[in-house]
C-alpha cells in the first residue's frame, strides 16, 4: 500500500515519462483532480493558491477526498487475476440478461474482462476512455474508442467490466459510447466502487467491494 508521498513520487515518474493526467489517474486509481494534484505535488515549486484544483478546500493543508486502490498484488499474479475475475464473472452470472459481449475498459478492466469472457464464454472487446487524453479542461472535448482488434459491440448485449469506479465518468462514458455503436449494455462490474453506484444510466452495477467513508452522508 503506497502513503501519500509515494503516490506523488510515482505520479511524477509517470509524468516524466510523458504519461497523461489522465493516464495517471487511471495507473493509480484515483480521481483525474487527484492525479494533477499529485502531479503538481511533484514539482519542485509548491501548490501557488491559483495553480490548485478547482475543487476542495484552497488552503496550505489541502488534501484531495480520494482513496486511493492498489490492487497489484492481484494483478502481478496471473493465477489471482484468473479467480478474481472468476469472481467477477459469477457476479454477472446473477444478472437476468445474458450477455453476447464482455467490454473491458483499458487499461485495467481489459485484463479483469478477459477472465470474465473467458468463464462466461462471451465474446470481447476494448474500449479506451477518453481520459486516456485528458491533460486539462473539459474532457467532454476529448472522444473514447473502441479497439478494432477486437469484437464489435453493434448489436450485442454487453457486460462491462472495470477495474475501479472513482467518479463514475468514465463508466457512464462507456455506457454511452456502447450505445451509440448500436450496443446493449446489460449490467457493469468492477473489483472497487468508490462511489457506491448501484446503476449508471439505467445500467445496474455490481462490485466485488464497496467502500464507505465513514462520516459521509
Amino acid at each position: 500500500m503506497m502513503n501519500v508521498n509515494e503516490l506523488i513520487e510515482a505520479a511524477g515518474s509517470l509524468a516524466a515519462s510523458g504519461a497523461s493526467h489522465g493516464e495517471i489517474s487511471d495507473e493509480l486509481n484515483v480521481s483525474r483532480d487527484t492525479a494533477s494534484w499529485l502531479v503538481r505535488k511533484s514539482e519542485p515549486e509548491t501548490l501557488s493558491r491559483t495553480d490548485r484544483p478547482r475543487t476542495g478546500p484552497r488552503s496550505a493543508g489541502y488534501r484531495p477526498q480520494d482513496v486511493h486502490v492498489d490492487w497489484s498484488a492481484i494483478g502481478r499474479k496471473s493465477a489471482r487475476l484468473d479467480h478474481v475475475g472468476a469472481a467477477l464473472a459469477d457476479l454477472l452470472s446473477t444478472v437476468e440478461r445474458e450477455a453476447d459481449l464482455t467490454v473491458g475498459i483499458e487499461k485495467a478492466g481489459a485484463s479483469l474482462a478477459t477472465v470474465v469472457s473467458r468463464v462466461l464464454d462471451t465474446d470481447l472487446g476494448s474500449y479506451a476512455p477518453a481520459k486516456h487524453q485528458w491533460e486539462a479542461g473539459d474532457i467532454a472535448d476529448l472522444d473514447g474508442s473502441f479497439s478494432q482488434n477486437f469484437a464489435p459491440v453493434d448489436g450485442a448485449d454487453c457486460y462491462v467490466v472495470d477495474d475501479t469506479i472513482t467518479s463514475g465518468t468514465t463508466m457512464t462514458e462507456t455506457v454511452e459510447a456502447i450505445r451509440e455503436e448500436g450496443g446493449n449494455p446489460v449490467a457493469c462490474a468492477v473489483l472497487v466502487d468508490k462511489q457506491g453506484v448501484e446503476a449508471i444510466d439505467g445500467v445496474p452495477v455490481y462490485s466485488l467491494v464497496n467502500v464507505v467513508r465513514v462520516g459521509d452522508e
